[in-house]
């Protein structure tokens, strides 16, 4: 009987797997036949934002910084936190987004919650489909980072900070997305961009460090409840020599905040699907 249970429960958790697997390649079929509208949307936000301030700026005699030296920190700062921000942005847009769509309109959620694995790992598969779109739109920075700033950008790598955060923060940021996708519908999407995305942008130390606002120690503090700031702060460390928020900090605020998150959106979730 030992045997028969055993070998019963490795057919289970192959059958499992195989579903998850599925669904994955599924999610990243559809992302390789969509790279039209992948690759320009995620390119804009931080083109822009590299554009406009590490190169309209310094060439107009605008530069944030005061001097070369000045415009050049900046620049090194600017793309740190903006790796930041297309992380956090696209693990909300590619997770959030498809799920508000799936449970309202086209309820394709339906389809996917018939495979053969639990509801639970049906929403963690989301996560992990965004996780993956967020390393590929992180990767994208670099390039703009290289090419475009009319100011030189020095960045000093701390690899293994850069290859323990990233994939921490896309999980984070898709989990998050996880809990908006479950929590809005279609007809409350503009809130979740209007009064949630857009504060956390530009509260998140994208254009700052979270040292500088000890001049605002109010606000110094408000902005700890905010996840970009960690993403923000955690992206310096690895990229720049500037001093940042301590990594004892950023690790285990980052992985709290992705627990929670996971559990609210797997709970969402399954709220959702069983309504």
């Amino acid at each position: 009987m030992t045997a028969v249970a055993t070998q019963q429960d490795r057919d289970i958790h192959a059958t499992v797997g195989s579903a998850f697997r599925a669904l994955l390649l599924r999610d990243l079929f559809v992302l390789r036949k969509n790279l039209r509208e992948f690759i320009p949307r995620t390119i804009l936000q931080p083109l822009l934002l590299v554009f406009v301030f590490t190169y309209v700026f310094p060439k107009i005699g605008q530069g944030v910084g005061g001097s070369a030296q000045g415009e050049a920190a900046f620049s090194t700062l600017l793309v740190a936190g903006v790796l930041g921000s297309v992380i956090l942005f696209q693990g909300v847009q590619t997770v959030a987004l498809p799920l508000v769509q799936e449970f309202g309109y086209t309820r394709e959620i339906e389809d996917r919650v018939l495979a053969p694995m639990p509801v639970e790992l049906v929403a963690f598969q989301k996560v992990v489909s965004g996780a993956l779109q967020c390393l590929l739109a992180a990767l994208i920075v670099f390039p703009i980072a290289r090419f475009v700033p009319a100011t030189p950008v020095h960045l000093d790598f701390n690899w293994p900070v850069l290859f323990t955060l990233i994939p921490l923060a896309c999980v984070m940021s898709s989990a998050l997305g996880l809990v908006f996708g479950t929590f809005f519908d279609p007809r409350t999407v503009p809130l979740l961009f209007g009064i949630i995305v857009v504060p956390l942008t530009f509260l998140g130390c994208i254009y700052f460090p979270w040292n500088s606002l000890e001049a605002i120690r109010w606000l110094q503090i408000g902005v700890l409840i905010n996840p970009l700031v960690y993403i923000s702060e955690g992206m310096r460390a690895a990229l720049t020599a500037v001093p940042t928020m301590p990594l004892w900090v950023i690790y285990p605020v980052m992985s709290a905040f992705t627990a929670l998150f996971l559990w609210r959106g797997i709970e969402g979730f399954k709220k959702r699907v069983l309504a």
